[in-house]
């Protein structure tokens, strides 16, 4: 525990509410489940900013941030996806073992290399999980709002799976980071829309 420094704990906050999303899940409130996941998401952006302010980025909080991320963006989109879209069991088990065994790998490739470099700055390799989370979210919403079939939903997410072990370049810049907190404000207020409106 003398290891962790005030990003670390950020971190930890981000999977409490990882840890509240998935009881949630399980509370059969998946619209609740969501809107604490991006409180996952918001303190998993802040972790970053928090160890670079301070001067305590490190190999081991890099660590302990992908570690989190297995469960603030991975399991919730498996779950997501399981309690919210699936029709069966097996459907689950297929979608949510491609997301968490792809994007776990990806996130073991960025703990133990980091981030690329080259002439077009900083960059993650392959397709990040956040984005992965997103289109869960995003099919899940379709769902909700225009009837979007669970196959269509399974298939669009079955096929970016593999592009968080590609060799896909997904840029990391300032701006993207600032305004990431914009969409998921949206996606939350939407799934309040199917909560209360729908």
């Amino acid at each position: 525990m003398k290891r962790l420094t005030p990003a670390d704990y950020v971190s930890l906050v981000a999977l409490f509410f990882a840890w509240v999303s998935a009881l949630l899940f399980l509370s059969g409130e998946p619209n609740w489940a969501v809107v604490a996941m991006f409180g996952g998401f918001c303190f998993d952006k802040l972790d970053g900013w928090v160890a670079r302010s301070l001067g305590v980025a490190s190999a081991f909080g890099r660590g302990i941030d992908s570690f989190i991320d297995v469960f603030v963006y991975l399991v919730s989109a498996a779950l997501l996806f399981h309690y919210a879209l699936s029709p069966h069991l097996l459907v689950s088990a297929v979608v949510g073992f491609l997301v968490i065994a792809l994007g776990g790998l990806r996130l073991v490739r960025h703990t133990a290399e980091g981030f690329g470099e080259d002439d077009g700055g900083s960059y993650y390799h392959g397709m990040t999980v956040v984005h992965t989370n997103v289109v869960v979210v995003g099919n899940y919403l379709l769902a909700g709002f225009v009837g979007w079939p669970w196959w269509a939903a399974a298939a669009t997410v079955v096929a970016v799976c593999p592009l968080m072990v590609s060799d896909y370049k997904a840029y990391k810049t300032d701006g993207t980071h600032m305004l990431a907190p914009v969409p998921a404000l949206v996606a939350a207020a939407l799934c309040l829309v199917l909560e209360y409106g729908g």
